[in-house]
């Protein structure tokens, strides 16, 4: 029998299991070092905090009037009436005092037909109209693609804004926010305006001359021709309403974009008296430095038109982070909430015997509450919105989350407890309102339970065919079903050799666990010929992934082209992570034939039986 971790008033478990079943004891000096990081709650907190319930439960509140979203005055007695609206309501007592009530379906919306979609790294899809790196433009191009093909999805890495500098930061799971998209991605002939402007298109096409993408020079492109178009056209009435409608968070966002400008992405460098977001000298400075800041609003603007007109007709499947930046504007907006000396990351397991540490701070659990699950709720809202899909990073972090500690290494850490059934019932929430479907990347250690809930709040697992003992067809069918990961082999660079080689060069493991990984993911493919080309192994993989009776069955372009270098390679710290272009341009993807046989395998595995 699994032993239970003891979970101390703090949240943080006493020891852990790795994915062998051993378990470690945390060092108490740990649990100190977070217990004090963590603080303790008010006395009131349970009387303030927010309710997450549905229609028909019954409150552990007396007798109070809930004012609905829409104006409606309702009265609350021990219970939810079965017809009680889900939404973000208020309960208002007797004496005055009010706290959230959230009321969620309970269940994520799951479409009613299997389909079959692309999973790809747009920055890497680069056409030849695009500067550099993959666009808006070019995920147009990419759904339009999937549509005539018979696809019903694309996934796509996370398209969340980095700091405006001259240093781009490249992972796309490193935002500055989750709230906002990244400029980078936006086609500039598509602005409004920008056909008043010489956009010198000839210099911007010429930054996908290179072997990589270079996000620096791109960005540098990018926004002196926005900037130019900007001050020519302004975005006029059109503009001006939409960003009245988006009020204070937007006007945060901005604000913050125009600081780092002058000031660096980290809001801790900052000025004492610009630290904090609201307050005279913010306001002083905002109006000193009004048309930057309008322009950064102006791009989110253009942002949301061309990925509005990019999704138009397709479930386009965001990616959400387990977190941001610590110096980023949501750690700007949210720091009261935020846990300062650590970030968030990964036990030692069987692919990382060190750990890792992905960088990010922590919310701290009861202050999340505290803030009536705000930060979160934004969050999920603003990444599903207007593309049908959600896909969440690391899903086990909303039962808990790893903390490192700063002055300590990955394998220091300790378990934080999350309250995991609010945060689902808010994403079923989120998922009803947007018809949208959600997808939970439950790979790694997996502790008992997580797939049960799962499964409750109708959010999909991840099956991957490089991780799964069990063959393709006895996985389950609420699932998303794969190959590999951004972080994994492609199958071209597994079966030739060229993935070990490369982790070899950076020293990502010792020769025996290189050997051993490899043999392992190798074992993922029976039935393939000994010595088979790649091309083989590509078809051969997607043979078995399309026996999966899983609502959805995913392939990526990598593998689809026979790209033998995986986007991603953790712990390579001087490989260009992040900035591998495909070699193969957006408007010769459809007529490639490994493409196309690929197409041909998953639409036939879609068109076969579903387990129910």
């Amino acid at each position: 029998m699994t032993p239970t971790p003891t979970t101390d008033e703090w949240g943080i478990d006493a020891s852990w299991l790795d994915a062998l079943d051993e378990e470690h004891e945390v060092a108490q000096e740990t649990i100190e070092k977070l217990r004090e990081i963590i603080g303790t709650p008010p006395d009131d907190l349970e009387d303030r905090a927010p309710i997450v319930a549905r229609p028909g439960d019954a409150l552990e509140v007396d007798a109070a009037d809930a004012i609905c979203e829409d104006g409606e005055l309702r009265s609350i007695d021990g219970h939810l009436p079965e017809d009680f609206p889900l939404g973000y309501h208020w309960l208002q007592s007797a004496d005055g005092r009010r706290r959230r009530l959230i009321v969620s379906p309970g269940r994520c919306w799951l479409p009613a037909e299997r389909s079959w979609g692309w999973a790809v790294q747009l920055y890497a899809t680069r056409s030849r109209e695009s500067w550099g790196i993959g666009d808006l433009g070019d995920l147009r191009s990419i759904r339009r693609m999937a549509a005539d093909q018979g696809a019903g999805f694309v996934l796509i890495n996370p398209l969340h804004a980095v700091a405006p500098i001259a240093e781009q930061e490249a992972s796309p799971y490193l935002p500055a926010t989750r709230r906002f998209l990244n400029p980078i991605y936006l086609r500039v002939s598509e602005v409004p305006g920008a056909d008043g402007v010489d956009l010198e298109e000839e210099a911007g096409r010429a930054l996908g001359d290179g072997e990589l993408i270079d996000r620096d020079a791109i960005w540098a492109r990018k926004r002196e021709v926005l900037m130019r178009i900007f001050f020519a056209h302004g975005g006029g009435e059109a503009f001006g309403r939409w960003r009245e409608q988006q009020g204070r968070p937007l006007q945060d966002w901005a604000t913050w974009a125009a600081i780092t400008e002058e000031h660096g992405a980290d809001w801790h460098t900052w000025p004492e008296e610009l630290r904090r977001s609201g307050g005279k000298a913010l306001d002083a400075y905002v109006e000193r430095h009004g048309a930057v800041v309008a322009f950064h609003a102006w791009l989110q603007w253009a942002l949301e038109l061309q990925l509005t007109a990019a999704t138009d007709g397709m479930t386009v499947i965001q990616d959400l982070p387990i977190g941001f930046a610590g110096g980023g504007a949501d750690a700007w907006t949210w720091q009261d909430v935020l846990a300062d000396g650590v970030s968030v990351g990964a036990p030692p397991d069987a692919f990382n015997s060190a750990g890792q540490d992905w960088g990010s701070p922590p919310l701290i659990p009861w202050r999340l509450r505290d803030a009536d699950y705000e930060p979160f709720i934004q969050s999920i809202r603003a990444t599903i919105a207007g593309a049908g899909g959600l896909r969440i990073d690391h899903v086990m972090g909303l039962f808990r989350l790893w903390w490192v500690p700063r002055d300590g290494t990955a394998a220091d850490g300790a378990y934080v407890r999350y309250p995991a059934e609010d945060l689902l019932d808010i994403v079923a929430l989120e998922s009803h309102r947007a018809q949208a479907l959600v997808v939970g990347e439950d790979l790694g250690t997996v502790e008992d339970g997580v797939r049960e809930a799962m499964a409750e709040h109708g959010v999909l697992s991840y099956r991957l065919l490089w991780f799964e003992d069990d063959e393709p067809a006895t996985w389950p069918a609420e699932a998303m079903a794969a190959i590999t990961t951004h972080d994994l082999p492609t199958v071209a660079g597994l079966v030739g050799g060229a993935d070990i080689a490369e982790q070899r060069e950076h020293g990502t493991g010792t020769e025996e666990e290189l050997e051993r990984g490899r043999t392992t993911l190798l074992a993922q493919l029976p039935g393939l010929a000994e010595g088979a080309a790649a091309e083989e192994a590509v078809e051969h993989a997607h043979r078995l992934l399309a026996q999966a009776p899983s609502l959805l069955l995913s392939a990526t372009l990598d593998d689809a082209i026979g790209e033998p270098r995986r986007p991603n390679m953790p712990g390579a710290g001087d490989r260009p992570n992040w900035s591998l272009p495909l070699p193969v341009l957006v408007e010769d993807l459809p007529g490639h034939p490994l493409l196309r046989s690929v197409v041909r395998t998953l639409a036939d595995g879609v068109a076969g039986p579903r387990a129910d």
